[in-house]
């Protein structure tokens, strides 16, 4: 599995709203400043996760971009499958967007058991973390870095 730019991006931008706390609003030129993402391309990123009701938007001064729900609740799976569809690496293997396969028998194929291993696997761990862990995963190992970067002083 590979993530599109858009799904990259959408993530991306959620990690630098949510960064700013529960009440933090971002304006997109700001976002695209800082994680270098093409401006056009993150206003219809954001639309779209507005759209799906993650975030809602505020007009005028003070506006921007905000999380419409807690980041802890909202997933990296759900993300990716709003940006790219479903995440099985197949289409047979899909619990969303299933269509049959080109081989003899479904039941029987190698490939297919262990395409949904793949799918399984993917879905364990991005159905699993959210927008919140990311961050909280980000500052231990910013902390880590910078404890590893004091110690050799």
């Amino acid at each position: 599995m590979k993530l599109s730019k858009k799904s990259e991006y959408a993530l991306r931008a959620l990690i630098e709203i949510a960064s700013r706390g529960p009440h933090g609003i971002v304006q997109i030129p700001e976002i695209a400043a800082k994680e270098n993402i093409p401006e056009k391309f993150l206003e219809a990123i954001l639309l779209q996760l507005k759209n799906a009701g993650i975030l809602r938007s505020k007009r005028g001064v003070g506006g921007g971009y905000s999380f419409s729900r807690p980041p802890g609740g909202v997933t990296l799976g759900e993300v990716i499958r709003l940006m790219d569809g479903p995440l099985a690496p197949i289409a047979c293997v899909s619990r969303t967007a299933y269509e049959r396969c080109s081989c003899p028998s479904e039941e029987e194929c190698g490939l297919r058991s262990v395409m949904m291993e793949v799918r399984t696997a993917i879905i364990e761990i991005l159905d699993k973390k959210t927008v919140q862990d990311v961050i909280k995963l980000t500052a231990l190992r910013r902390q880590a870095l910078q404890n590893m970067l004091n110690f050799e002083i």
